[in-house]
């Protein structure tokens, strides 16, 4: 028996950076929604945890007993007494350290697709998600929702972009979100309401580390139908929201052919 779950992209529509909090990481306020495509992950029953990489990015992943699926399995495995193993194999479709939760997601599949292979009570997996990272408890539910606190403090929230496709660009630059955090200058820009009003609070942070992303938001936002253009997360990856299937398509034919693409549509 072989099961098989997605991890789907995310996205941060908005991200405010707010200030601190007492334990010393960013306090957020941002809008969290999914892509219906990503990585993918399969599991079958085995005496040991095993992981096998394939994809497109397989060769940029950390050391396979490192990366965040083993680390989220490992959890699982202790936080519910499970004697059990699972060969798990997973597709890496997204950019490593890319700003679309590619790791967190993966992590947050890992977590579902064990529960179900395992028969344990999902409040394992619930418990465990936001020990692996500020990101992993969104990713476990994959829907739209407005994250607080280190965005994992979540509420599910209609943001209207369900079925809206989307084109995600990359310019092949990977970006390290402790360095593109450290470089946020301090200041408040104010709370998020209307996340259409709203911005991105790193990306200035992250142009400066990497100018290309300037010129993929810039290039985003004058095609035909975008509805909104930003950057996700802590980059490098920008995303536009359009109109329309054929706009979108119509984008993805002219984007440059050095930069990775992703036509997709938001859950």
């Amino acid at each position: 028996m072989q099961l098989k779950e997605p991890a789907p992209a995310k996205l941060n529509l908005a991200l405010h950076v707010r200030g601190r909090l007492p334990d010393g990481r960013h306090r957020l306020e941002t809008i969290f929604a999914f892509c219906t495509d990503g990585d993918v992950l399969t599991a079958a029953p085995a005496d040991e945890l095993s992981l096998e990489v394939t994809g497109q990015f397989a060769a940029d992943l950390d050391a396979v007993e490192d990366n965040l699926v083993m680390r989220a399995a490992q959890a699982l495995q202790q936080s519910a007494g499970v004697d059990q193993g699972a060969a798990l194999t997973l597709t890496k479709n997204l950019p490593v350290s890319s700003g679309i939760g590619g790791g967190s997601a993966d992590a947050a599949a890992a977590l579902r697709l064990l529960t179900q292979l395992w028969k344990i009570d999902p409040a394992h997996a619930t418990e465990v998600a936001p020990t692996l990272g500020a990101d992993v408890p969104a990713c476990l539910f994959s829907l739209t929702a407005r994250g607080e606190g280190a965005g994992d403090q979540l509420q599910l929230v209609d943001a209207g972009v369900s079925g809206k496709p989307v084109l995600l660009l990359n310019p092949r630059a990977e970006l390290s979100t402790a360095d593109v955090f450290a470089a946020w200058n301090g200041v408040d820009k104010g709370p998020l309401g209307d996340w259409r009003a709203g911005r991105n609070d790193l990306e200035t942070a992250a142009i400066e580390q990497v100018p290309l992303i300037g010129t993929v938001l810039a290039w985003l936002s004058v095609q035909p139908g975008v509805e909104i253009a930003r950057m996700s997360g802590s980059g490098a990856t920008c995303f536009a929201i359009f109109d329309s299937e054929a706009t979108r398509d119509q984008a993805e034919v002219a984007v440059p052919r050095e930069w990775w693409r992703l036509a997709t549509f938001l859950r």
